[in-house]
């Protein structure tokens, strides 16, 4: 760092953009644990971790743009890749998902018997 000082506006936006990118990351995570199904998991991580990563990087541009008085290229290229394989790691997840679901068999759910009953069905037969 060299030294320079943020305006007072400027290290109130980039903490409030930090701080909500990492909220919504977080609220991801708990998605991903929350949720019950394999689409609704993959799903909640995949938005939070998108606009969580907006917000992070506006802050950090914002930060380090600030402090060295020059636009850096560096945030916007890890936007860019970011965005592009989030979304493709999802696609890919679920296709990959929905593949095993229509191909494997489902397991038929077995059907609770009563004690005792074993025999008569035997003895039905």
């Amino acid at each position: 760092m060299t030294g320079t000082t943020l305006p007072d506006w400027l290290a109130i936006t980039v903490a409030i953009l930090a701080v909500s990118g990492a909220a919504l990351s977080l609220l991801g995570a708990f998605g991903l644990v929350r949720l019950t199904s394999f689409y609704d998991r993959v799903h909640a991580p995949t938005l939070g971790a998108t606009l969580g990563m907006a917000l992070i990087l506006t802050a950090s541009w914002l930060y380090f743009g600030g402090s060295q008085g020059r636009w850096l290229p560096r945030e916007a290229l890890i936007a860019v890749f970011l965005t592009v394989t989030t979304p493709v790691t999802l696609i890919l997840l679920a296709r990959a998902a929905l593949f095993r679901d229509r191909t494997e068999p489902s397991e038929p759910e077995e059907k609770a018997v009563p004690p005792g009953t074993e025999a008569s069905v035997e003895e039905r037969r």
